[in-house]
């Protein structure tokens, strides 16, 4: 069934028809509970844009994207100022693209679009583990008086996920509670840096992995568009052997990017981090 169509700007070379494709590109234009410095609905597009700068080509993988079938079907109607209804949508759609036996690869918005899209995923694959690169714990049970919020949303998975399925890699930021709760044994939390993240990846080789990137992760002098920049970080060379220890894992189920803010860059460079970003994660969910 054709749930879907392409939209006409699409992300690089991603304008196979929905019914083909083996992945589909979303974005989720939602910033309602950022507590900073607002400006992520916008991401979506202006990776679109900026995709025409890159190469369809990863070096890296030696993989093109040209000769796989990836649907972009663009922006998500969210509703402003309604944070259930737009999380309810997200949820949908990403139950319908599964639904398909397609992979969804999501674009934020927010921190807080990942965990309906996670939850579907979760009900697909009941085993499912979460790798999860940030320089923030997000791990609040509440926030601002809010259940959900980009600043809960990794606790908010853990309530389904449960203990032993959360790995955080680069978190240089959060409130004490956190790392103390995280310690418990509900989550592993590896700080500063990814040296641990190979060790993980072979621990989760053959199982069912979603891979969830806030960009915040890296250094705000790499990476500046983004609403609550975290000195300390990755450089982007450290991203990339990320993703190459990424190609080890045999079941990766889904992926998304969250948090640029194109607007608070305007010399692009955090928007062309992105997008060659996306292009890496969206040749590892067509291994």
């Amino acid at each position: 069934m054709n749930k879907f169509k392409k939209v006409d700007l699409s992300f690089q070379s991603c304008t196979s028809e929905y019914k083909e494709a083996d992945v589909v590109i979303f974005s989720c234009p939602m910033d309602a509970t950022t507590s900073y410095r607002p400006g992520t609905r916008f991401a979506g597009n202006a990776i679109r844009v900026d995709s025409i700068g890159i190469e369809w080509y990863s070096p890296y993988q030696d993989m093109d994207l040209k000769n796989f079938k990836t649907c972009d079907i663009g922006d998500l109607d969210l509703p402003i100022g309604d944070v259930k209804v737009a999380l309810d949508n997200i949820y949908d759609t990403t139950k319908a693209i599964l639904s398909d036996d397609k992979k969804p690869m999501m674009i934020g918005g927010e921190h807080l679009v990942t965990y309906p899209v996670v939850k579907a995923v979760y009900e697909s694959h009941p085993d499912l583990h979460v790798i999860h690169l940030d320089a923030h714990t997000d791990l609040r049970d509440e926030f601002f008086g809010m259940k959900f919020s980009h600043a809960t949303v990794i606790r908010r998975i853990h309530d389904f996920l449960g203990d032993g399925k959360i790995y955080s890699f680069g978190i240089r930021s959060g409130d004490s509670h956190e790392f103390k709760w995280s310690d418990r044994g509900h989550t592993t939390i590896r700080k500063f840096d990814f040296e641990t993240l190979e060790e993980t990846i072979l621990k989760l080789k053959d199982k069912p992995v979603y891979i969830t990137i806030d960009l915040d992760v890296l250094d705000p002098g790499v990476f500046p568009g983004t609403g609550t920049p975290e000195p300390g970080g990755m450089q982007y060379k450290d991203l990339l052997n990320a993703f190459k220890l990424f190609e080890q894992l045999t079941n990766i189920v889904g992926a998304d990017i969250v948090e640029l803010n194109p607007y608070l860059d305007p010399s692009g460079a955090s928007t062309a981090v992105a997008v060659k970003s996306l292009r890496e994660l969206i040749l590892l969910l067509h291994r």
